[in-house]
C-alpha cells in the first residue's frame, strides 16, 4: 500500500472507557474483528475489516479525556505540518512524536476548537480498506466560522472548496485536495439548529450496507440515533452514538 497524498484522511480512532464494550458494539455494527492490544502503546487495538486495517480503538486515559472519535490527515513532513498549523492560527496539543517504527503523529486544534491529528506514515500507512461496508468513507468539519475553517484547512492541508459539487448546498461545502477530482469530506456550518453547547468537531463517517439494518443493530447494541437517517446525494446519512457516547456518522450504500 502506498502512502496517501498529503491532507488525505488516513486514519481514525476512538477513545473509550471500556475497550471490550467498544469491540462488541463496533464488531456487531461494522463487522470488525480486532488485533491483540499492544501494551507498549497503552492497549491500542486495531480494528480489521476482512483482515484489512479499518480503524483503531484505545482505552480512555483518565476521566477528563473525551470519549470520542478522532481523525488523522496524512503528511510527509510532520514538522512542517506543525509549523503550518501554528502559522494558520491553530494550536498543537501533542507535539510531533515518533510511534515506534509505525510513523509519527501530532494532535492539534483548529482556530474554532475542532481537534484533529496528522500522521506521517512509517510502517503503518493508514487505512487499508476501500469503499466497502465497515470502512471509513467521509469526514465533516462542523464549525461556526466557515470562512476561518476554509482558510485554515486550505493553508495547512491544501483543501479546496467545490461549490459546484452535486453535494454542495448552503452551509455545506465539499472539499478536495489539489489536483484531485474526488471529494474527501466537507465543511458544515453550524447554524441555529445546533444546540449552543455543541462544540466544533470533526465527524468521522463509515459506510454501512443497509441503513435500516444499521439503525436496528446500533440501538440493539446499546447505541443511539442522534440524527435520523436522511437522503443525501451520497446516500442515506445518519449520526449515531455508540454504547459509550462517542458520536460518528454512517452512510448507506446507494
Amino acid at each position: 500500500m502506498t502512502a496517501l497524498a498529503d491532507g488525505a484522511p488516513c486514519w481514525a480512532d476512538v477513545m473509550l472507557p471500556d475497550l471490550e464494550r467498544g469491540k462488541r458494539f463496533y464488531g456487531g455494527l461494522l463487522g470488525w474483528t480486532f488485533s491483540e492490544s499492544a501494551p507498549v502503546f497503552g492497549g491500542y487495538t486495531q480494528a480489521l475489516r476482512n483482515g484489512k486495517r479499518a480503524a483503531g480503538l484505545m482505552p480512555r486515559q483518565g476521566d477528563r479525556a473525551p470519549t470520542a472519535w478522532g481523525l488523522y490527515f496524512a503528511t510527509r513532513d510532520i514538522a512542517r505540518t506543525a509549523a503550518l498549523i501554528r502559522v494558520a492560527g491553530g494550536r498543537i496539543l501533542t507535539e510531533p512524536m515518533e510511534v515506534g517504527a509505525l510513523g509519527a503523529m501530532l494532535i492539534a486544534v483548529d482556530p474554532s476548537g475542532a481537534v484533529f491529528g496528522a500522521w506521517q506514515a512509517g510502517a503503518h500507512r493508514g487505512f487499508e480498506t476501500g469503499r466497502e461496508p465497515g470502512a471509513y468513507l467521509w469526514m465533516g468539519l462542523h464549525t461556526r466560522d466557515a470562512a476561518a475553517a476554509d482558510a485554515f484547512y486550505g493553508t495547512v492541508f491544501g483543501f479546496e472548496g467545490v461549490p459546484d459539487s452535486p453535494m454542495a448546498r448552503p452551509g455545506f461545502l465539499p472539499w478536495r485536495l489539489p489536483g484531485q477530482a474526488r471529494e474527501i469530506g466537507c465543511r458544515v456550518t453550524m447554524d441555529a439548529t445546533y444546540p449552543e453547547e455543541a462544540p466544533t468537531h470533526v465527524l468521522v463517517c463509515f459506510l454501512v450496507d443497509a441503513m435500516d439494518t444499521a439503525v436496528r443493530t446500533a440501538t440493539g447494541l446499546g447505541g443511539s440515533v442522534v440524527i435520523r437517517p436522511q437522503p443525501t446525494p451520497g446516500g442515506p446519512f445518519a449520526v449515531f452514538c455508540d454504547n459509550q457516547g462517542a458520536g460518528f456518522g454512517v452512510i448507506g450504500l446507494r
